[in-house]
């Protein structure tokens, strides 16, 4: 049958757009870890049984099939990890709270210069001095349920208490700051750690928290390594090593111009 008589219409676009999406934020989800192997493999595999099945091949067809009917409950448990993470995907950067609270629509959260200078600072002296730094800036994401995981402060922002804060002998360095509406809101919380094997192995436990951290929500993220003193600064699964006090002063004002995504 000509091509000119399948009918195209307004829907069947939607209806791939919406598909390619999903396909996409599974993809991101999966990439770099090892379950985008398995994926690989249960491809591979249904592919191997539509092959049997065009040569009516119906022993090994019948042995296959079986499985493939089994193909959801599977892929329930093997994904176990990354379904969960989905639908935190979709409770947490997706929230409906965000969507039908109307101070959304006029008021984006917005870091006040004198607390991306104060955190720029900060960094800087901790680079020099290898001390380690994780700190969280709350964006549309609601973050409390980490933040009720460490200790509430809501505390002005200032170089001099985030330095308190890290500094190697007190009780509240182990753990994430993370600052909201220009506050403090808590620190030594414990935020969710990636499972992604494309990480470079200078990379440590704080950069997994951080990476598994802006992957499931719109937060802002900065790291200092005690290892290497370089600054490292995480945005939607994403991020840039090595950066300046300069660069990371502008990142915070929602500059991302040479924001290298990895």
């Amino acid at each position: 049958m000509p091509l000119f008589f399948i009918k195209f219409g307004f829907f069947d676009v939607l209806d791939i757009l919406i598909v390619a999406f999903i396909f996409y934020q599974v993809y991101r989800l999966v990439k770099g870890t090892a379950a985008i192997n398995i994926f690989a493999g249960i491809f591979i595999f249904y592919l191997a049984w539509l092959l049997v099945r065009a040569f009516h091949m119906e022993l090994i067809s019948s042995i296959l099939g079986q499985f493939m009917g089994m193909g959801v409950i599977a892929l329930l448990i093997v994904f176990q990890q990354e379904v969960r993470r989905f639908l935190l995907l979709l409770g947490s950067k997706y929230n409906l709270q965000n969507i039908f609270n109307l101070e959304s629509f006029f008021a984006k959260p917005e870091i006040k210069e004198d607390v991306s200078e104060a955190i720029a600072e900060a960094c800087g002296r901790f680079a020099k001095s290898y001390t380690g730094a994780l700190i969280v800036f709350a964006q549309n994401t609601e973050l409390f349920t980490y933040a009720q995981t460490g200790v509430l402060l809501k505390a002005q922002v200032t170089d001099e208490l985030i330095e308190n804060i890290f500094f190697k002998n007190t009780p509240l360095h182990d753990g994430a700051v993370i600052i909201a509406d220009n506050k403090i809101l808590a620190a030594r919380c414990i935020l969710p750690v990636s499972d992604r094997l494309d990480i470079p192995g200078s990379m440590g436990l704080r950069h997994r928290a951080a990476l598994g951290l802006s992957a499931v929500s719109d937060a802002m993220i900065v790291v200092v390594s005690e290892e290497t003193g370089s600054i490292t600064f995480f945005k939607d699964g994403n991020y840039k090593v090595r950066i300046t006090p300069e660069e990371l002063k502008r990142f915070l004002s929602k500059d991302f111009t040479g924001f290298v995504v990895n």
